[in-house]
């Protein structure tokens, strides 16, 4: 991959923000595991920037299936995939009473 490709590449601070921003979230975690996928398809070889895993809480989740949720991510998110993002592992839900 090229040194422009790598400093395009999507980070966990960048999707957190985006995540902040648009689901409101009462709890959020985004993890870069993309060192842990070397090798693996979508990987580009600086081990970072392809792999994450959001964990994520918010009031927009409520009433809505595991799929809706999950579209919301990604809709949130949608604009990373031309930067390099390939894969997301999403932990959604709702808060509870």
């Amino acid at each position: 991959m090229t040194a422009a490709a790598l400093s395009t590449a999507p980070t966990a601070q960048q999707l957190e923000q985006r995540l902040r921003d648009t689901l409101q979230p009462s709890a959020l975690e985004v993890i870069d595991e993309s060192c842990q996928h070397h090798g693996h398809a979508g990987a580009n070889g600086s081990g970072f920037g392809t792999h994450f895993r959001v964990r994520i809480t918010s009031h927009l989740f409520t009433g809505k299936s595991i799929v809706m949720r999950h579209r919301l991510v990604y809709d949130a998110l949608h604009d990373f995939m031309a930067h390099g993002l390939h894969a997301l592992a999403i932990e959604a839900q709702a808060p509870t009473a």
